[in-house]
């Protein structure tokens, strides 16, 4: 097939890999401006997919907005078969989704309707789902609203947003390759009524940790906040971020937000949790027990924050 591909993120790329080792023709790939980057953001850097198309040899657009008739129109003089979208970023308008002859195909990181929105992987986390998926959605008009042609699921289990995703990828570029593969055997299936939920992109006011609430909550947190932008506390009044932690069914009734022995176990309003894998402000990953080694916390240390 003749194909339009569109997409931003790491998500996207292994789908664009997909689509070119199956023999399709990748016409052209939009994906977001280039942004500030680099060390101490002094340089513009190319999105991840704009980085493999150019190394794939394809040629790569980046309008601010395809709401001008003159990007519209210079969409659709690519002839395309069919637009492959995976994260772009950008609204698509009506002319660009009908523009090519099977429309917009979209491949979203969760079991439509469920978590329509920009972060349906990081909201299925900290809601606790026990699995989630990729839909390969046609797209149209409304917020993620589109018939769905295949799906897959995975379990959700203790992985982070970023293993998630990662795996959640890898599925939707093999979907995705299958339904171009017969687009008749795979006919777009409307969406349940029920079960509507929306899936806020994530403010970075809620990377920081409330230890009121319970350790499995806390610890969904820690996990959908990474690797981006991080669960994070303050220690010693030092910003500190929790990358990896593990849930302690001890309870400390009053004293949450508190360590509780020399090992950085802290108390929530359930249970406790004890952080595995830890980041200081400007420093490297490390374990906690590394940490400790130069910045001991002693029990009874309060550990708390304030809003980003």
């Amino acid at each position: 097939m003749r194909i339009i591909f569109m997409g931003t993120p790491g998500f996207a790329v292994p789908t664009l890999d997909a689509l070119v080792a199956a023999g399709h023709d990748v016409v052209a790939a939009y994906s977001q401006p280039p942004r500030p980057g680099g060390r101490r953001g002094r340089d513009t850097v190319a999105s991840p997919v704009q980085q493999r198309a150019e190394a794939l040899g394809i040629a790569v657009r980046h309008p601010v907005s395809l709401r001008d008739p003159a990007e519209q129109a210079a969409f659709a003089a690519l002839d395309a078969d069919v637009a492959v979208v995976a994260a772009y970023g950008l609204i698509l308008p009506k002319p660009v989704l009908a523009a090519p002859r099977h429309g917009c195909l979209n491949v979203h990181g969760s079991l439509l309707p469920r978590w329509r929105g920009a972060a349906p992987v990081q909201r299925a986390i900290l809601a606790g789902d026990a699995e989630t998926g990729v839909g390969i959605m046609q797209m149209e008009a409304g917020l993620d609203t589109g018939p769905v042609r295949l799906e897959g699921r995975v379990p959700v289990d203790h992985k982070t947003a970023g293993a998630l995703t990662d795996e959640l990828a890898a599925l939707g570029a093999r979907l995705m390759v299958t339904v171009l593969g017969d687009l008749d055997a795979h006919p777009p299936v409307a969406q349940p009524a029920e079960g509507v939920t929306y899936a806020a992109k994530i403010d970075k006011a809620e990377a920081r940790i409330d230890f009121t609430q319970s350790a499995v909550a806390v610890e969904r947190l820690i996990r959908a906040m990474h690797p981006a932008p991080g669960a994070w506390c303050e220690i010693a009044g030092e910003r500190v971020k929790l990358l990896a932690a593990e849930v302690l069914p001890f309870s400390f009734p009053g004293g949450e937000g508190t360590t509780v022995d020399a090992g950085l176990t802290i108390a929530c309003g359930d249970g406790a949790i004890r952080p595995t894998l830890v980041q200081r402000a400007g420093r490297a990953v490390t374990s906690t027990a590394e940490l400790l080694r130069g910045f001991p916390v002693a029990s009874g240390t309060t550990v708390g924050g304030t809003a980003a």
